[in-house]
């Protein structure tokens, strides 16, 4: 009597295929691959102009941002033609490198929308605040930020622990996170590093992809895999000690 098959390997969480992508009759991207698997977190690095803003637009489902070849996949699915909205729905986050001010909008009713559209649940104002709160104790946020407008006056750290708490509540499974270390003193860093770490203890299966120009935000967060991106390709991957070494080296030995 022959046994049972063994059942194939999971598909990955996320996949970008031999990705072209053009930006106003530019190529920038010229075949990008990467795989993120559930639990981990990819850097990916790169001098200025190599790519990295144009990927992230491009995972986000920017229109201005042409696919002309290969694919993005979430959770097996091919996602390369879905719009914006229904990339988050499905699990996709974006912490973006400036978040928009957006008046006349408290956090807590931007929240309520977005986690409407996001699972589907109507929840009360009440119940989305006791969330609310709780997160932003783990944070180490004021509790009176949830009634300011969406990012209106902010400072680069309140925007990006922001983010953070957005992340917190949506429960995505998939985070990109492009340059949240940009323009953060030392103590906004720890604080932003530290709620994402607070957000994978509470999921330890969020896949998490964090686009940087810099090692230390690598130093909180010890990412399982780095690419470098090179002139719109991956030209290395590695642990991180590939990181250390582009701190050390720079990225000219690349190019």
């Amino acid at each position: 009597m022959s046994s049972a098959p063994s059942p194939g390997p999971s598909p990955a969480l996320f996949e970008v295929q031999d990705l072209f992508v053009t930006v106003g009759g530019t190529e920038i991207l010229k075949g990008v691959n990467l795989i993120v698997g559930a639990g981990e977190i990819h850097a990916l690095m790169g001098p200025n102009g190599s790519g990295k803003s144009t990927l992230a637009n491009t995972l986000l489902g920017n229109s201005d941002y042409l696919v002309t070849g290969g694919r993005i996949l979430f959770k097996g699915e091919d996602i390369t033609e879905w719009p914006t909205d229904v990339r988050g729905k499905a699990g996709i986050f974006l912490a973006f490198q400036y978040p928009e001010e957006i008046p006349g909008v408290p956090i807590i009713q931007f929240l309520r929308q977005a986690l409407s559209a996001r699972k589907g649940l109507d929840l009360s104002v009440l119940e989305l605040r006791l969330s609310i709160m709780e997160w932003m104790k783990k944070l180490d946020m004021d509790p009176a930020f949830g009634d300011r407008y969406l990012n209106e006056g902010f400072s680069g750290g309140e925007k990006k622990r922001n983010e953070i708490l957005q992340m917190a509540i949506l429960e995505p499974e998939l985070a990109i996170l492009d340059e949240t270390d940009s323009g953060l003193d030392i103590d906004a860093l720890h604080a932003v590093a530290r709620g994402v770490q607070q957000v994978r203890q509470a999921r330890p299966a969020l896949g998490a992809l964090i686009i940087t120009h810099y090692q230390r935000i690598l130093d909180e967060l010890t990412p399982d895999v780095v690419h470098l991106l090179i002139d719109g390709r991956v030209a290395a991957s590695g642990g991180p000690e590939l990181a250390r070494r582009l701190e050390e080296e720079g990225y000219e030995a690349w190019r």
